[in-house]
């Protein structure tokens, strides 16, 4: 028996509604189930989270946001979420059901896909994207895996939101490895997306599906990310004969490592793959699905051949053979006929009363973020009843509408009373105390108090903080946010959090200074050469911010100054000089004295007659000259 067989859900019913009838998948975050809805009685995938990962209030609260984000979609591209939902412990989320694989089970089976096969998948996930960010969704995780290739030939993105569900807990090994070939060079250097990583991403899909092959591979993923952020993605025809210079021109546009020099928007990647159509050959089907069937024309059995050999007896002609034929259909075609009739009034009777009479179902239009009178209007043509709401929503713009109960995609009857939820804005939450916290605790105090813990975390060096404890926290425009102060919720809370003391590196060889420095995560480089009494010459003596700021932060600039050693200085021409003279020329050139110092008692009197160093030596500045008198 298979471990699928033995999994403990298979069987069970989650929240009273949705029976698990086999296992699907297995990925990093959660499983996914074939489930059947037993109120609305359809099949449905049901993904649920991994315990370890549910029992954290961090990750229950980006479910949450992925369902959110995920149900605001309706798209022929994007995969449907129905439902959301925390069953005894068990978060879960549900989904449409579409049997099929996924694109990276296409590309392991057939390696490299033609042309044409990769232009019809990659047109239907830009126009699913494209879809996304005109509705303000970033994807962030987008990779083969999340892109389903339904046996009915449709084709649809999945999993919008996982991204920002992922963190350290999740982006390590393989899992980490697996993402990380798609990433921008922007969200490995700066931790930032925006639309134009979700293009970088698709560049890289187009590459590997017209080359079989990730353009950059690695045994660990800063391996691959060094890559992406030094290299650019070579043409695809340098590794695929045939690719038009048209599709290399696209990819490269679309990975560029420059973000600013990439499609504006998915839309017009979108458009340019519409214009490349006419110039990609046509080989084999346009159904990208016709890659998936293995089936073929196959020649007639024996006994199918003899059974067509009976329709014509031996020695007639195929002439008398075809009027036989004929006859046969001329007595049987009045009562099909009659039949058929019968058949199209019942149906046409059916039809009315579950299609516009008073037993049709229909499905509830998606309307997350709509305005008020839209969403009535798409309601009222439905044949359904509706009364208003309030309710907070961190995610909605206030007015408007924030969802239905029944739920985006139920299908309901007419006549049904729909909620409608007007958004009044998110709730303004206190801000808990985080300064002080260690960062675990800390980010668990920002979710526990139903804020969102931005995953950049600050991190800045510090010699009165110990490593690792809160120094500030800040809000999405950057001001700092003290303990009682109010806050909306949901919003993201970016942590400043210690990184230790800045390593000391003075009377180092720059070499070693800078390998330290670049260890702890700054850019180290040499600025100016620096006169120094304490440091020897060749070695380092400070390291600080070209800006001059006292705060010098993890993947920061920093300069430092290398010694030249203690600046020598020319003691002065003073034997047979007058004192008073010759203690002037002494100091000013930056020399301490050393001399009986009853001279100074008559200055003009006494007169200089030697000095060790000698006069015209040079001495490391503020190093004693000693100086004797004639007649002392």
């Amino acid at each position: 028996m298979s471990s699928i067989d033995t999994d403990p859900l298979v069987g069970h019913t989650v929240d009273g509604r949705y029976h698990i009838q086999s296992r699907i998948a297995r990925g990093g975050m959660a499983t996914v189930y074939l489930a059947t809805d037993s109120r609305l009685d359809r099949p449905v995938a049901l993904k649920i989270m991994h315990q370890h990962l549910a029992d954290d209030p961090a990750f229950r609260s980006k479910f949450v946001q992925e369902a959110r984000s995920a149900a605001r979609l309706t798209h022929p591209n994007v995969v449907n979420v129905f439902d959301q939902g925390i069953n005894s412990q068990i978060a879960y989320l549900v989904m449409e059901y579409l049997p099929g694989i996924t694109l990276r089970e296409l590309l392991g089976s057939h390696g490299n896909l033609t042309q044409e096969q990769t232009l019809d998948i990659l047109q239907a996930i830009v126009a699913g994207v494209s879809a996304a960010h005109e509705a303000g969704i970033l994807h962030r995780d987008l990779k083969p895996e999340n892109v389903l290739l339904a046996d009915d030939g449709r084709i649809k993105i999945g999993d919008f939101g996982l991204a920002r569900a992922t963190s350290s807990a999740t982006a390590t090994g393989q899992a980490l490895l697996g993402t990380i070939a798609y990433l921008a060079p922007e969200l490995l250097t700066r931790g930032t997306a925006d639309q134009k990583s979700d293009i970088y991403s698709l560049g890289i899909m187009a590459y590997e599906m017209l080359t079989g092959s990730q353009p950059y591979t690695g045994e660990r993923p800063m391996q691959i990310a060094m890559q992406h952020t030094n290299s650019r993605v070579p043409a695809p025809s340098s590794k695929t004969a045939d690719i038009i210079p048209e599709f290399d021109n696209i990819i490269a546009w679309a990975t560029d490592p420059d973000p600013e020099e990439r499609p504006s928007t998915a839309r017009e990647l979108l458009n340019a793959l519409t214009a490349l159509r006419p110039l990609v050959s046509v080989v084999g089907s346009a159904n990208p699905t016709a890659v998936l069937s293995n089936t073929i024309a196959l020649p007639l059995t024996q006994n199918e051949t003899m059974l067509l050999s009976e329709q014509i007896p031996e020695g007639d002609t195929a002439t008398g053979a075809i009027k036989q034929v004929a006859l046969k259909r001329k007595r049987s075609g009045a009562l099909a006929f009659i039949m058929v009739i019968v058949l199209a009034i019942a149906a046409a009777t059916t039809g009315w009363y579950f299609g516009a009479g008073p037993g049709a179902s229909v499905t509830i239009p998606a309307t997350s973020g709509g305005e008020v009178s839209s969403i009535e209007e798409q309601l009222t043509a439905l044949g359904l009843d509706f009364v208003h709401e309030d309710r907070y929503d961190a995610v909605v713009d206030i007015g408007k509408v924030s969802g239905t109960d029944p739920a985006a995609g139920e299908v309901v009857k007419k006549g049904v009373e729909v909620t409608i939820y007007i958004s009044i804005g998110p709730r303004d939450l206190p801000v808990p105390t985080l300064v002080g916290l260690s960062e675990a605790d800390a980010i668990a105090t920002i979710q526990t108090a139903s804020f969102t813990a931005d995953q950049a975390i600050i991190r800045e060096f510090s010699t009165k903080i110990d490593k690792g404890v809160v120094i500030a926290a800040l809000d999405a425009n950057g001001n700092n946010l003290k303990a009682e102060d109010t806050y909306p919720e949901l919003r993201p809370i970016t942590l400043v959090v210690s990184a230790g003391a800045l390593p000391a590196v003075a009377n180092l060889d720059p070499t070693d200074a800078i390998s330290i420095l670049e260890a702890v995560g700054l850019f180290p480089q040499q600025a100016d050469q620096v006169y120094s009494d304490t440091i020897a010459a060749g070695k380092v003596t400070r390291v600080y911010s070209p800006s001059g700021s006292q705060v010098i932060r993890v993947g920061d600039a920093v300069v430092f100054d290398v010694s030249k050693g203690p600046e020598l200085i020319t003691i002065p021409k003073v034997i047979n000089l007058k004192w008073n003279k010759a203690k002037k020329l002494l100091t000013d050139a930056g020399f301490k004295l050393s001399y009986n110092e009853a001279a100074d008692s008559f200055p003009g009197f006494f007169t200089v007659a030697g000095v060790s160093p000698s006069q015209g030596t040079q001495a490391p500045k503020g190093s004693v000259v000693t100086v004797t008198f004639s007649g002392f």
